[in-house]
């Protein structure tokens, strides 16, 4: 993403990432974050129904390059409608969307009406299919729920493979590294921000934290979503940011950085290979 901080978010301010429902790491300025580290850490937005919530009424436009407005409610056990959710970095709901082969990714805050009815225009830059994942918190459970469901967009399209796995990948001017591996048994991923060879040491809050990270299991889009250890204020804003995550399953997983610098929003992929640690001669442990 590289809208402007003061533009990116629709009806507030910008999103969070990596915890999509494959795990959430350790939440920025949240004390609670190791206890929601063990829950979190499973393979989640792969049904539009979870804990008797489901995603549903969800319409879009139906072409590329189409004007118009996505939208969709979230309903209860009850049937109903939610209309109270708690606020989770800055955000009531977080949506994530992307396409099949993983590209066109895009992060994104939606309004929500009176009536539960959430919105935000839409356009889709290309055609094929897309999953879009709900991001939030039901007030009368606390308890982070995914849901995910899948939109059609009509017209040719030119599918693109997963990129091989890579430790530096450039966005906007700016090179990440990323030291680390995934593991079914957990480890910490380290982020390195520089631009024209220089440490970027000033990132910018972004949703309550320096960096959030989103990551999708290649074969079937599960989701996860994590952000980094430390605190505003007194973890060093930049150039390293760090991420504790546990990997739902080995395979290979395409990563998404958020963070905020120059004030815009920069997303830096990567394709990274998660191991298993319960495999003979493999050991688990943080790798740097």
């Amino acid at each position: 993403m590289r809208d402007r901080l003061k533009l990116a978010a629709v009806g507030g301010a910008l999103v969070a990432l990596f915890g999509v429902a494959l795990g959430i790491g350790a939440l920025v300025g949240d004390p609670g974050g190791d206890a929601v580290d063990a829950e979190q850490q499973s393979a989640t937005g792969l049904s539009d129904t979870e804990s008797g919530y489901t995603l549903t009424e969800l319409t879009a436009p139906a072409e590329p390059n189409q004007p118009g407005t996505l939208r969709f409610r979230i309903t209860g056990p009850d049937g109903a409608p939610v209309t109270r959710f708690r606020t989770q970095h800055e955000k009531q709901l977080h949506l994530i969307v992307v396409r099949s082969d993983r590209t066109q990714y895009r992060h994104a805050h939606p309004v929500m009406d009176a009536a539960g009815g959430w919105s935000i225009d839409w356009t889709w830059a290309e055609p094929g299919s897309y999953r879009v994942f709900a991001d939030f918190v039901p007030e009368a459970t606390g308890r982070d729920l995914v849901l995910g469901k899948s939109v059609d967009v009509t017209g040719d399209v030119a599918l693109q493979p997963l990129p091989p796995p890579s430790r530096i990948t450039t966005v906007d001017g700016y090179q990440v590294t990323l030291n680390g591996e995934q593991s079914t048994a957990g480890s910490e991923l380290r982020f390195t921000i520089t631009r024209d060879g220089r440490p970027i040491t000033d990132l910018q809050p972004y949703l309550g934290a320096y960096a959030h990270l989103v990551a999708l299991r290649a074969n079937d889009l599960a989701y996860l979503h994590t952000h980094p250890q430390g605190e505003i204020g007194k973890t060093p804003p930049g150039p390293e940011v760090v991420f504790h995550t546990t990997a739902p399953s080995a395979g290979d997983y395409r990563l998404y950085l958020d963070f905020a610098h120059g004030d815009s929003v920069h997303t830096a992929e990567f394709t990274a290979t998660a191991t298993d640690s319960t495999a003979p001669g493999n050991h688990s442990g943080h790798h740097n």
